[in-house]
């Protein structure tokens, strides 16, 4: 069983986590559609 402090810890971690990897995919996105890559996924999404 965990104690309150490790909980906090584990809760603090988990968000930081998350938002590493939503900055980590929005990047990956802009990225994708600034060279192109992403043309593809537009022509399939929008006919």
């Amino acid at each position: 069983m965990t104690n309150p402090e490790e909980d906090d810890e584990f809760a603090a971690y988990s968000t930081q986590r998350t938002r590493r990897i939503r900055i980590t995919a929005w990047i990956a996105i802009v990225a994708l559609i600034a060279t192109g890559g992403g043309s593809a996924l537009f022509a399939l999404l929008f006919p």
